[in-house]
């Protein structure tokens, strides 16, 4: 995956609660394992009028300018409860956001955002009620940018400081999937691997 470094551009307040992954990305939208091709569906039961012939809903925040070319989605609470399926990472991704920020997310969604390069950022109601004030003031304008090595968000003349844990931070600084991580470690496993066989030669 892609490092994650610096996030910039606009935010989409997108606030509705306990948004599961089934609406994130319909079962019926999913028609193979592959990452591709899933951001069409991606949000389908609001985002079209007419899903059969994806008549876009002018109402839905990501059918409107300029939020329809949003990189940052600001969350309502439980974002991405439901179902373990990834491809509601994936869809996001497809569509274009980079970055989730919201008050609570679902915990295997939000794990899932870590293992493919989705920045999953929590904060507290407070901050996030400061990111979507600002946001709606004027939209045309608002811009945020995320630093993820400085765990800093700025909007306007104001910023924000997040938590996040530094494990998960390595891992996107450097675009390293759990698998990658593993391989950086090939010349200690295997050393490890010769040093228990010559320990153990019957294995």
């Amino acid at each position: 995956m892609n490092p994650v470094k610096i996030i910039s551009g606009i935010a989409a307040p997108f606030l509705r609660i306990n948004v599961d992954t089934d609406a994130i990305i319909p079962s019926r939208e999913i028609k193979a394992v592959s990452k591709k091709g899933l951001s069409e569906g991606l949000f389908s039961e609001w985002r079209y009028t007419s899903i059969p012939d994806r008549t876009p809903n002018d109402e839905f925040i990501l059918n409107r300018e300029p939020f329809n070319r949003s990189v940052i989605l600001l969350t309502g609470d439980n974002f991405g409860c439901g179902s373990s399926r990834e491809h509601a990472v994936w869809a996001l991704q497809e569509w274009g956001i980079k970055a989730v920020i919201g008050s609570t997310f679902g915990s295997i969604f939000y794990g899932n955002c870590i293992r493919n390069g989705l920045l999953p950022i929590q904060l507290s109601t407070d901050d996030l009620q400061k990111l979507i004030d600002f946001v709606e003031k004027d939209p045309e304008s608002n811009q945020i940018l995320i630093d993820l090595e400085t765990l800093s968000i700025n909007f306007g003349s104001s910023e924000i400081n997040f938590e996040f844990d530094k494990k998960y931070q390595a891992s996107l600084l450097e675009g390293l999937d759990e698998i990658q991580q593993t391989l950086k470690l090939s010349d200690e496993i295997s050393s490890f691997e010769e040093k228990h066989l010559k320990q153990n030669p019957w294995l």
